[in-house]
């Protein structure tokens, strides 16, 4: 089993920027793929950014350029930077956590709520 807890969302006006968090615990090792998913009032989730367990990233085309994504092995974390904020990155932001030997088993945070005003 693993837990998964994001924190750092907030209101922030357009331009600013903010630094969203997940802690992980449970059956988490480095072998795990984590990811940042967000979704929209009235919109599917999407995938905003990745990170594997060899710290190859993959960025939304929306976010490259802004956003950062990072991980802790060590303190089972991972990190989201987000620069330069619109508007349209208003969202609920959920963390996700999934390994070849999970199989198709994926892990969700709760999710935290990011409000960008213009």
């Amino acid at each position: 089993q693993v837990q998964l807890v994001e924190s750092g969302g907030g209101l922030v006006q357009a331009g600013g920027s903010l630094r969203l968090s997940c802690a992980a615990s449970g059956n988490i090792f480095s072998d795990v793929t984590m990811g940042w998913y967000r979704q929209a009032p009235g919109k599917q989730r999407e995938l905003v950014a990745a990170i594997t367990s060899v710290s190859t990233t993959n960025y939304a085309d929306s976010v490259k350029g802004r956003f950062i994504i990072s991980r802790d092995n060590g303190k089972n974390t991972v990190s989201l930077q987000m620069n330069s904020l619109k508007p349209e990155d208003t969202a609920v932001y959920y963390c996700n956590a999934g390994a070849k030997r999970w199989g198709t088993r994926v892990y969700w945070g709760p999710g935290t709520l990011v409000t960008v005003s213009s």
